[in-house]
This record gives structure tokens, C-alpha cells and sequence, in this order.
């Protein structure tokens, strides 16, 4: 995901996660839309080996490249269910990590449900942004790089961070949840725009 438009930053977070070590990994070029792969369902996770570990690091570093906050394996080409994040919420804490086999959990049945109409805006949908509501609290399971059972959940700004990671692993983009209209406009904005990072061309 894009980190969003005049999104303010405290200068000293709180951080919730494990920051990632990044003398490990290598930046990889954006996959951007258009591309097969991110218009269909990737696989699941199966094998939680040392490619595993090695692909969250070059993901941590492409995302970084790339100025974003979330980056799903697609983004990159890769055909697996992971993501990782390094994003702030509205109360100025920042999350750090990953999650391989994310589902999304549905929304609690006891929580007021409150839509946030902020912009979002996709790095494989480079220099465009639209509003797009979405509920302001998400939680989703999976596991971490050894396979472990974890939760993660998520208010405000990580909220949309997380429901629009896993959007992408199931092969959804943001900009498919909007108008014709507003996503006529995105794509006007796309292809307008030049993304200031390494994208793959599609074929």
C-alpha cells in the first residue's frame, strides 16, 4: 500500500513488531496493474524454509525502495500468500512485521461498525489515489516465516493497511472496490503520473 497523501508521522513512534534487519535482501521492481498475477488468487504458503525468510527480507527492502507501508508478494511476482508492513496507525504507533496466509477476520459482531473515508492508493497503482471507505478496525490470522499461529489487528490508517494487503493476495486491488467512475479517474491518474520507483513492465 501507499503510504498516504500528507500522512503525518510522530517523530518518535511507539513500534509494535520486530523491525526487519535490512542487511539482508534486495529491493525488486514493482509488479504494477495489468499484470496476471495480481488479478487472481496467489497460493498458499506450504513450505517455511530459508526462501521463505529470504523473500520477506527482499520484500521488506522492495517496500521500503518504493516508500510504501504494505507490500503483498504479488507486488513483486512472487505467487505466495504473504505480506509485510511497516505502518503507522491514527494514534501515531507504528506496526512492524509480516503475515503468511493472512484471512481476514470478520468484523465483530459487538464493535460499532465506522467506516473510514480516507485516500488510499496502491504502489502497483503508482501516483494514483481515490477515497475508498472501509471499516476502521481489522484483524487478520495466519502465521509467521516459522509457520507459527499469529493474530494481528489494527485501527485507523493500519486498519486499511491490513484489509488492503490481503485484498491483494486474493487478487483484488483497491481500486476495484470503487466506481466505474472513480476508478476510471485512478487509472487516468496512473497513467498520467511516473512512479518514482523500479516497476516491471508488463508484458
Amino acid at each position: 500500500m501507499a503510504e498516504q497523501e500528507q500522512h503525518e508521522h510522530d517523530e518518535t513512534p511507539k513500534v509494535v513488531g520486530e523491525q526487519p534487519d535490512l542487511s539482508r535482501g534486495t529491493a525488486r521492481p514493482i509488479t504494477v496493474y495489468g499484470n496476471p498475477v495480481l488479478h487472481r488468487e496467489v497460493k498458499d504458503v506450504t513450505a517455511f524454509d530459508g526462501e521463505l525468510s529470504a523473500l520477506i527480507d527482499d520484500m521488506f527492502q522492495s517496500m521500503y525502495a518504493a516508500e510504501g507501508v504494505g507490500l503483498a508478494a504479488n507486488q513483486i511476482g512472487v505467487d505466495l500468500k504473504v505480506f509485510v508492513y511497516d505502518c503507522p496507525d491514527d494514534d501515531g504507533v507504528r506496526h512492524v512485521g509480516h503475515v503468511v496466509n493472512p484471512v481476514l477476520e470478520e468484523f465483530p459482531k459487538d464493535r460499532r461498525r465506522v467506516l473510514d473515508d480516507g485516500n488510499e492508493g496502491c504502489l502497483s497503482v503508482p501516483t494514483a489515489y481515490a477515497e475508498l471507505p472501509r471499516p476502521d478496525y481489522a484483524a487478520v490470522t495466519g502465521q509467521d516465516k516459522d509457520g507459527n499461529p499469529i493474530r494481528v489487528e489494527g485501527t485507523g490508517f493500519f486498519a486499511r493497511c491490513l484489509q488492503h494487503e490481503t485484498d491483494h493476495l486474493f487478487g483484488f486491488l483497491y481500486i476495484d472496490k470503487l466506481s466505474k467512475r472513480d476508478r476510471k479517474d485512478a487509472l487516468r491518474q496512473m497513467a498520467e503520473g511516473t512512479a518514482r520507483y523500479a516497476t516491471a513492465p508488463n508484458d
